[in-house]
């Protein structure tokens, strides 16, 4: 992690299965969001409430991204930590855009309410730090390939 970035943890559910794609240069990138709702004890009525849900928009990259397509599912209940990105891009029609996401560098599922069965895959070499998607400086995209009205990843 880079100085001045803003690191974070979230416990929430996916809200829709993760979408997995691919850059042009053959990376990996899963697309997911995160819903987190704040649960509180009122002793007035001696019951939990629900806070306001937020949603937070996450990516994850190559191997990680392949095992979050493989493993998880809408619903899953997930402990991700990463950091949180601004992306500023340009449409086709040459409107700027900008929006916040979350990068996530680890993720695994909660086992608060459930159990779970881990399956241990080799370890992968991670490729050559020249296939970052992120480097790219084509028109706000990364890695090339997005719609005109899609953030950059």
């Amino acid at each position: 992690m880079s100085f001045g970035e803003t690191p974070l943890t979230l416990v929430g559910n996916l809200t829709d299965d993760p979408e997995l794609k691919f850059t042009e240069g053959g990376a990996a990138l899963a697309k997911f969001t995160i819903a987190v709702t704040p649960r509180s004890f009122d002793r007035t009525s001696n019951q939990w409430k629900d806070g306001t849900t937020a949603f937070y928009r996450c990516a994850a990259w190559r191997t990680l991204a392949e095992h979050i397509a493989d493993s998880l599912k809408k619903g899953s209940r997930v402990v991700a930590s990463g950091r949180m990105r601004q992306h500023d891009w340009t449409t086709d029609q040459g409107e700027k855009r900008s929006m916040l996401a979350v990068e996530v560098d680890d993720i695994g599922a909660s086992i608060r309410f459930t159990t779970v069965t881990i399956n241990a895959k080799p370890a992968q070499k991670s490729g050559p730090a020249g296939d970052d998607p992120w480097a790219s400086k084509s028109s706000g995209t990364a890695g090339g390939a997005q719609d005109g009205d899609e953030p950059p990843f």
